[in-house]
């Protein structure tokens, strides 16, 4: 604990955004370059070092986060990535796409903002590449064992590199032409840049994992092929299968689901297409579902030159204050943020019909109206009380040329034929069984992420992924030195 005083006399600051008319004009990072390092120290010295620190728990990678706020407190760059890689295998990832359980859980933020513990992350992932701080770490020698793993998102990322690592050899599976899963095609680049992305890979393939792109286990090799020519498989595909919206005029054209609208964007600044062909580009815009996956529909539609931009969430507006009765710290409390997105939409008034940040709370889809020639133009919504009741007389309608659906995923994709070939059991909510070690139903083959636990949090993401590569390891070995950070059925602290 460098200053005993320092969470009493200096104030939290957050790394700025640059202007809001300056990011919408690119797709850059929404933080002004270099204005994080000359205020992190100061920041990392507010950590109070309390003896029981719940942003532990609160983290499930378990990330030592006292420790490494003592040695960016003194500038100690070289101690801080190793501790903050001793738990996490891509802190540049979670520092810039997590929500910060761990601030939630800061014992600072009891009764005072807390620490800025995903700034400091970010900085000490920063400062570790750009000083050398991560040189790729093959293994000493190889262990004869071969493990395939199934999708290249946080999860399988981190189980490949952690079972590489451990001396097995591993080969990723990739449906998409390129690699990093939701990361890739999902995440807008003023979230984050994709060479945070490809500089990662390229150090895990200097450790020695393989990979294979534009291969769809199931469809381009049978899955059960995939297991006779492995000693084990991770399934690590992520929850794709999208939740639909039940209502008249779905089947308009340009009413689309997000995850169809956000890769199309992305795509085009891979450098693979000139325009997206659902680019939002002079339209009026509706997206409804009110979480992170809606926020980059809408920053991506502002920087496309949308005419407006709505944002439909079906519960009530929550206060700037955590109810300690309903969600008492240490727990992370659902209260009104303003993401970069919606600071955007708010300063550049893109929708009208909301009250500050295009936003419209409580609000349901009744229906959706088109054209003579089957396009959509019109949504029509409903305000609705705590149960998700109408609310009688609230009726309104919003024009709508492009209408996002983001409502979140129940769990893997089935169009493949994966779970069908190799027999995989599924749970009633369409994720994949497995038991106490990671195991589904069939002998060799595990699942971990998304695909398994449901959609959650990058840090779960990659959380699973080094549990499940222990669990892996073991299986081949007998033994395993892995950390396994959590287990398949622990969940978020709640009430």
């Amino acid at each position: 604990m460098a200053d005993p005083k320092g969470f009493m006399t200096t104030p939290r600051q957050d790394w700025p955004r640059r202007p809001v008319e300056e990011r919408v004009r690119d797709w850059d990072e929404v933080y002004v370059p270099g204005a994080l390092l000359p205020i992190i120290t100061e920041q990392a010295d507010r950590c109070m070092d309390c003896g029981i620190p719940f942003c532990h728990e609160a983290c499930p990678l378990g990330n030592l986060i006292p420790e490494w706020n003592d040695l960016v407190s003194r500038e100690d760059w070289r101690q801080a990535a190793d501790r903050l890689h001793a738990t996490n295998n891509f802190p540049e990832f979670t520092g810039r796409l997590c929500p910060a359980p761990c601030e939630a859980g800061c014992v600072l933020a009891i009764n005072q903002p807390a620490v800025t513990i995903k700034n400091v992350e970010v900085a000490v992932a920063e400062q570790a590449w750009e000083l050398g701080f991560t040189p790729p770490r093959p293994p000493d020698r190889l262990s004869g064992r071969t493990v395939a793993v199934i999708g290249s998102g946080p999860t399988g990322l981190a189980a490949a590199q952690q079972l590489t690592r451990a001396g097995h050899t591993v080969a990723v599976y990739e449906k998409d032409d390129r690699l990093g899963g939701l990361m890739r095609y999902g995440i807008p680049e003023f979230k984050m840049e994709k060479h945070h992305l490809e500089r990662r890979i390229e150090q895990m393939r200097a450790e020695g994992t393989k990979f294979r792109t534009s291969t769809a286990v199931g469809r381009d090799v049978g899955a059960a092929e995939l297991r006779t020519r492995y000693d084990a498989v991770v399934i690590a595909t992520g929850a794709t299968a999208w939740r639909e919206l039940e209502v008249p005029g779905r089947e308009l054209a340009g009413v689309q689901q997000a995850m169809e609208y956000l890769p199309l964007a992305n795509r085009v600044r891979e450098g693979d297409l000139a325009v997206s062909p659902m680019s939002a580009a002079g339209k009026h815009v509706v997206i409804v579902g009110g979480g992170d996956t809606g926020a980059d529909c809408l920053g991506t539609a502002v920087r496309e030159g949308a005419a407006s931009v709505t944002q439909l969430d079906i519960y009530a507006q929550p206060g700037g204050e955590r109810d300690e009765d309903a969600e008492p710290w240490p727990t992370y409390p659902k209260i009104y943020r303003l993401s970069a997105a919606h600071e955007e939409a708010g300063e550049l008034r893109t929708a009208p019909a909301a009250d500050a940040d295009a936003r419209l709370f409580a609000a349901s889809t009744l229906r959706f109206t088109g054209d003579a020639d089957g396009r959509v133009r019109s949504l029509h919504l409903v305000e609705v009380d705590t149960a998700r009741r109408p609310v009688e007389g609230t009726q309104r309608t919003l024009p709508a040329e492009l209408v996002l659906l983001a409502l979140g995923f129940s769990g893997p994709d089935r169009g493949d034929g994966l779970v069908e070939q190799l027999g995989l059991e599924m749970e009633p909510r369409g994720t994949v069984a497995r038991d106490a070690g990671f195991a589904t139903n069939v002998p060799g083959v595990f699942a971990a992420g998304d695909a398994a636990r449901g959609q959650s949090l990058i840090v779960w993401a990659i959380a699973e992924g080094r549990a499940v590569a222990a669990a892996v390891d073991r299986h081949l070995t007998g033994s395993s030195q892995l950390p396994a950070p959590i287990g398949p059925y622990d969940r978020p602290m709640t009430v």
